[in-house]
């Protein structure tokens, strides 16, 4: 895992402004040439630090529904599973769970009863309040942020420094915060690969 320096950081903010930017455009933006940038956009994918390139749309212009935000706290043994439903759900267009595991997300629904809705979204029964305020605007800047950027580790959630290592485990490249993380994660992934195949 190598250190990202300032024309990594730069090449990212570059493409967090517009992912379609040419590289020839990156290229006079941080003095390399569109080849190296390439080449730098390529690595950093393959290290996964870029996942995809994506349109930024604005969902007001194309989908109907109220967009709300709503908080909701939650009994701590469901985190995981409203997490897991809201994820998956068309409405959220932002999901957020705090450390106290309180889940906070943006959506818009189309219904005349927000219990409603939020009952197809998740169990209520898993909840145990939530508050829904109506929207009247959102703006939504990803932004790359030198000193706060760092890598997550696959398997504790601790950020990655230039000791960690790295392992393309089913096809799929992560990133680990050290040796003992990688062998829990290999161990879990081929206990769960033998299980599958013999079911």
């Amino acid at each position: 895992m190598r250190h990202l320096d300032g024309t990594d950081l730069r090449i990212l903010e570059l493409l967090a402004e517009d992912a379609r930017r040419p590289f020839s455009d990156i290229s006079s933006e941080v003095d390399l040439s569109a080849p190296a940038v390439s080449d730098r956009i390529d690595r950093l994918r393959e290290e996964g630090v870029i996942r995809r390139f994506t349109v930024d749309l604005d969902q007001s212009t194309i989908s109907g529904g109220t967009p709300v935000l709503v908080r909701l706290s939650v009994r701590p043994e469901f985190v995981d599973d409203v997490r897991d439903s809201l994820r998956g759900a068309d409405s959220v267009q932002h999901l957020f769970v705090a450390a106290d595991g309180e889940v906070t997300f943006h959506a818009r629904l189309g219904s005349d009863s927000v219990r409603a809705e939020l009952h197809e979204l998740l169990d209520l029964s898993t909840v145990r309040t939530y508050d829904v305020s109506l929207v009247e605007s959102a703006d939504w800047t990803p932004t790359v942020n030198g000193s706060g950027f760092a890598l997550e580790c696959a398997e504790c959630e601790n950020t990655v420094t230039s000791e960690g290592e790295r392992a393309r485990i089913g096809g799929t490249l992560y990133h680990f915060c050290c040796s003992s993380c990688l062998r829990r994660f290999e161990d879990r992934y081929d206990r769960l690969e033998a299980e599958a195949e013999a079911n």
